[in-house]
C-alpha cells in the first residue's frame, strides 16, 4: 500500500512538469579580490622604521621641515631623502600601539605619500629581539603544541596583511621575525645550538608558516628572516646556510647594524671596524645566498656627538650604496630627540608584564634618534639626501 501510494505521487510530479527544464541559476559573482596595491620601488631603499610616530604625534609631537616649515613626518623624512618606511606589528600590545589597527592607519599614509612599505612581525606584545622572543599573552596556551603554534603565526600574519591589502596598502617587503638570531616563538622556535645538525627545526616550521601566509596575501612581497650583528661574517653565513639548508624560504634577508654599539664577545669594536666588517660581510651574504640584501636596522648615537654620529652612518650607507647586492637601509626611529619615550617605558608593572622578566624600574629613552626635541631632522639626517 505504501508502495503504490509513493509511485502515484511520482507519476503525478512528472506528469505535471513542463517539458524543458528551468536553467541551472549560476552561482552568486564571487566578491572580486583586491588588487595588490603598487608604489615604485627604488632600486636602493633609504628608508625609516618610525614605529613610535603615531603615539608621539598622538601625544602632541609636532614635526617641521629642516628649513623649519611645519609638515606631516612623511613629508619631512620625504625631504630629508627617504623613500622607504618600515613598521613593526605586535599582537597585542600595550594601548595598541604598533598593533593591527594602527599599522593599517599609518600604513595609509605612507601608501598615501606613496612610498613603500616593509611590515616587520615581531610575534610578540613587545619587542622581539635575540634575547627576547616571549609568546604572546593570548598564545600562551599553546606553548608547547607545534601545530597550534604554527596556525597562530598564520593567522596573525593573514589577519594583519589582509586588513592592509584591504585598506589598501602597499606592502613591498615582509620581515617574518624580528633579530631571531636564536630563534622565535620560545621555547618551540628556540634554535638549540648542542643539537648539531636539526637547530633550525622548529624555528623553520614557525617561520615558514609566516612566509607562505605572506605570499598569499601578497605574492610580489618580498619576503625575509632578521637577525642582529651584521660584522659577524662567521656567524652570519652559518646562521644563513643552515637555515636554508633546513627548509627555511626566503627572498631576501635582512640584518640589523649598530656601528658605535657593535660587540664581538666581550669587545666593543670601533665604529669603523664594525662598518667595514658588516660591509664586508654583507657583499659576502649576497654572493652566497644569492639574493638581495635589506639592512633593515642602523642607528647611530645621536647624544654622543652629533658630528661623529653622522660621519659613521655616511661613511657606511654611501659604501652600502656601491654594493649592488644591496636593496637598502632603514634607519630605526629617527623621529625621537634622545629624551622622548613610549608611555610604556615609564610603567615597570607593565614592562614586567611585556617582557617576562622582572623590571625594577622605567626604561631610558633611545638614544639614537636623528631629530630635535623640536621636531627638526639633524644633520645625521643629510645622509639620506644623496
Amino acid at each position: 500500500m505504501k508502495k503504490f501510494t509513493l509511485m502515484a505521487a511520482l507519476f503525478a510530479v512528472f506528469a505535471c512538469s513542463p517539458a524543458t527544464k528551468d536553467p541551472v541559476k549560476p552561482d552568486p559573482t564571487p566578491e572580486p579580490t583586491p588588487e595588490e596595491p603598487t608604489v615604485t620601488v627604488p632600486a636602493f631603499a633609504k628608508g625609516a622604521d618610525i614605529g613610535w610616530a603615531s603615539e608621539m604625534e598622538a601625544g602632541g609631537r609636532k614635526f617641521v621641515k629642516k628649513d623649519g616649515t611645519s609638515a606631516a613626518l612623511l613629508d619631512v623624512l620625504k625631504d630629508c631623502g627617504i623613500n622607504a618606511i618600515r613598521l613593526r606589528v605586535w599582537v597585542n600590545p600595550y594601548k595598541g600601539w604598533s598593533g593591527k589597527e594602527d599599522v593599517v592607519a599609518v600604513g595609509k599614509k605612507v601608501t598615501a605619500a606613496g612610498l613603500p612599505l616593509m611590515v616587520d612581525f615581531h610575534y610578540s606584545d613587545f619587542f622581539a629581539d635575540p634575547s627576547r622572543q616571549k609568546i604572546p599573552a593570548v598564545w600562551e596556551a599553546d606553548a608547547g603544541d607545534m601545530d597550534k603554534m604554527c596556525q597562530h603565526v598564520t593567522d596573525h600574519t593573514t589577519e594583519v596583511l589582509k586588513a592592509l591589502k584591504d585598506a589598501g596598502v602597499s606592502v613591498n617587503w615582509v620581515q617574518i621575525g624580528n633579530e631571531t638570531r636564536g630563534g622565535m616563538l620560545f621555547p618551540l622556535g628556540q634554535l638549540v645550538y648542542s643539537n648539531k645538525g636539526s637547530e633550525f627545526t622548529g624555528f623553520v616550521k614557525l617561520y615558514n608558516a609566516g612566509y607562505n601566509a605572506a605570499k598569499a596575501v601578497y605574492p610580489k612581497a618580498l619576503v625575509m628572516p632578521h637577525i642582529d650583528k651584521a660584522f659577524d661574517a662567521s656567524n652570519d653565513a652559518w646562521w644563513f646556510t643552515s637555515f636554508k639548508n633546513q627548509g627555511g624560504k626566503f627572498d631576501m634577508v635582512a640584518l640589523s647594524h649598530y656601528p658605535q654599539e657593535s660587540w664581538d664577545g666581550n669587545t666593543q669594536l670601533d665604529a669603523n671596524t664594525a662598518n667595514t666588517r658588516a660591509l664586508s660581510n654583507i657583499r659576502s651574504l649576497n654572493s652566497t645566498l644569492k639574493v638581495p640584501i635589506m639592512v633593515s636596522e642602523v642607528g647611530v648615537k645621536t647624544p654622543a656627538g652629533e658630528t661623529t654620529a653622522k660621519q659613521v652612518l655616511k661613511a657606511f650607507v654611501d659604501e652600502l650604496k656601491q654594493i649592488e647586492g644591496c636593496a637598502g637601509v632603514f634607519y630605526w626611529e629617527p623621529e625621537v630627540d634622545g629624551s622622548w619615550r613610549p608611555e610604556v617605558y615609564t610603567n615597570p608593572t607593565e614592562l614586567t608584564r611585556l617582557t617576562g622578566v622582572t623590571q625594577s624600574g622605567w626604561w631610558n629613552a633611545y638614544g639614537q634618534g636623528a631629530f630635535t626635541a623640536g621636531g627638526k631632522p639633524t644633520s645625521v639626517m643629510d645622509v639620506f639626501a644623496d
